[in-house]
């Protein structure tokens, strides 16, 4: 303060031959005009700050999705190999019936019963109410056995021999 000027005036102005620049005597690259906006702790008792790392995140979510797509596709591969065996077996069945349907039949076929069918020497099939087993002393008179089968409610048959 200029000797002349009175005490009691706290806002005194200085003249700009009395204003000297301020210089912070603090090293400019070791200070932040926004401290907030640093990556790290600016203070002794800051928080710990650490830096998002993408690619781990990224290599995470990446194993994770990988894994539950591959579950989902494994069960779809199960879903699909049990559509295919079921297909197969109603592909069979369909298959025996037509060849019981051709086959000579004597009586009329009642359904959950249990028939035998028999293959004819000159090929053609017939289906008969006697097992292999059951035919005694005289033999069984057909070529050969073929299956023992069932009728099913949708006049499918069912093999079970």
């Amino acid at each position: 303060m200029p000797s002349g000027a009175p005490k009691e005036n706290m806002f005194y102005k200085m003249s700009k031959e009395e204003q000297k620049p301020f210089v912070n005597p603090i090293d400019k690259d070791k200070i932040a005009e926004n401290p907030s906006t640093l990556p790290y702790a600016h203070t002794v008792g800051g928080s710990k700050i650490t830096p998002f790392d993408h690619n781990k995140s990224r290599s995470r979510s990446l194993s994770a999705m990988a894994s539950q797509t591959d579950m989902q596709l494994q069960q779809i591969k199960e879903q699909i190999d049990l559509l295919a065996k079921q297909a197969n077996a109603i592909q069979q069945r369909k298959e025996l019936a037509e060849r019981i349907y051709a086959a000579s039949i004597g009586f009329k076929p009642e359904i959950n019963h249990i028939y035998h069918l028999y293959e004819k020497e000159d090929g053609e099939y017939t289906l008969s109410m006697i097992g292999p087993n059951e035919w005694g002393a005289r033999g069984c008179k057909y070529e050969k056995f073929v299956n023992t089968v069932r009728l099913l409610a949708d006049h499918t048959w069912d093999i079970l021999a």
